[in-house]
């Protein structure tokens, strides 16, 4: 009756309007920051998850022709990742290999396959066995015209190398071996590692790792922010790598030295995009650790050749 007298019933009744009011944007603003923290652990989850993809749809590739060769009932007879002293034995028996006037064929596969004009050449000595050429691709593959010796060899960068018969099999050792002068920059979300070569040694480093942040999960705004400030650290490491790559620039004191650009794929393709740099190969390659180490198994990982014995 006070309340009404003194004109406050009115005013508790709005109070309570707008408590409700607030309350219920409250519901909706804790219903939001869940599914944006749970939109924003999904993508870093599958930042994280991009290298470990990458193995696994290499091993379900191998096991898909596995599975097409048990249904063409075709099969390469032995299949070996050849690197070190194992490939540089296999490469000089190809090399020295010596058969009639062009009765030693080469020949260079790209992605798409066995074109129509190295088909005809292939399909005398390989027959329906030609599919297994195209299972290989990108890759080179070197037949005798007695079909006596028959392999494919996907080493790191599959050059172009049209149909060609010869004596012996046309092969350069550097498509296969470290020859030379050369440079290999290993680079992740948070590392970067140079190394120049001359041949197989290490004459040259440059390694730095970068601070950028990792998971969190904590959603709404915070999870916003931490998002922000990870995007802006990984700008500024990818920053720092291009300065340290600009050498290798057209023009660049270091430009007259070939460079391959391997790691995380993602990084990889937006360094190269983001900058002049001419890489002779990239590669995504699963490098972990430190970076000294690191670079050495993304080394020991590129210089590996696939050998199909078909």
């Amino acid at each position: 009756m006070f309340d009404e007298l003194l004109g406050r019933a009115s005013l508790k009744d709005r109070i309570d309007e707008l408590e409700d009011e607030n309350e219920r944007l409250r519901k909706r603003y804790e219903a939001e920051s869940e599914r944006r923290a749970d939109a924003a652990t999904a993508r870093q989850d599958a930042e994280e998850r991009i290298n470990r993809l990458e193995d696994r749809i290499a091993q379900l590739e191998g096991e898909l022709e596995r599975v097409e060769e048990d249904e063409t009932g075709l099969a390469v007879r032995r299949r070996e990742q050849l690197r070190g002293a194992r490939l540089e034995s296999v490469i000089d028996r190809l090399t020295t290999f010596r058969t009639g006037p062009e009765g030693a064929l080469t020949v260079g596969v790209d992605d798409e396959g066995v074109s129509e004009s190295a088909r005809a050449e292939l399909e005398p000595a390989l027959g329906d066995r030609v599919a297994l050429v195209d299972d290989a691709a990108p890759c080179l593959c070197c037949v005798d015209d007695a079909g006596l010796l028959t392999v494919t060899l996907e080493p790191p960068v599959v050059p172009d190398r049209d149909v060609t018969w010869s004596d012996r099999f046309a092969l350069e050792r550097e498509w296969f071996l470290p020859t030379g002068r050369h440079a290999i920059a290993l680079v992740r979300t948070d590392l970067f590692a140079l190394g120049v070569y001359e041949g197989a040694d290490r004459v040259d480093y440059r390694g730095f790792e970068s601070d950028v942040k990792g998971s969190h999960s904590k959603g709404g705004f915070s999870q916003a922010r931490f998002e922000r400030i990870r995007d802006g650290q990984i700008d500024d490491h990818l920053e720092r790598c291009r300065e340290a790559l600009a050498g290798y620039e057209p023009g660049g004191e270091a430009a007259d030295t070939p460079l391959s650009l391997v790691g995380q794929r993602g990084i990889v393709d937006a360094l190269v995009e983001e900058s002049a740099l001419e890489p002779t190969a990239t590669a995504a390659v699963d490098a972990t650790g430190d970076p000294k180490p690191a670079l050495e198994d993304a080394v020991r990982s590129f210089w590996t050749t696939e050998l199909r014995v078909l």
